[in-house]
């Protein structure tokens, strides 16, 4: 089989993008995040590492809520889109 009857058999889709979101940062919908993050999902929005986040939370940059008996770390959404220069009430 060549090259060209497996792109004739296999055709890519092209899936339409849906405009549900007013705000969009790196193809996150600002609309749809939880009124608390991760550790993880902070660092992917605002383009750090996780030990980033981490250690602005302990400088007072961005405060964190300890959640459970091991402390795992949450942060307000409000927090993290003042950090990206958007109010709360623009989304």
């Amino acid at each position: 089989m060549n090259d060209q009857t497996i792109a004739q058999d296999n055709p890519v889709q092209q899936i339409p993008m849906q405009k549900t979101a007013k705000k969009r940062v790196d193809g996150i919908s600002i609309d749809n995040l939880p009124d608390l993050l991760t550790v993880g999902e902070v660092a992917e929005l605002l383009r750090v590492s996780k030990l980033t986040i981490k250690r602005w939370g302990k400088r007072g940059k961005l405060p964190a809520i300890r959640i459970n008996a091991r402390g795992d770390r949450r942060y307000r959404k409000e927090a993290v889109l003042w950090l990206l220069g958007i109010q709360p009430n623009e989304t």
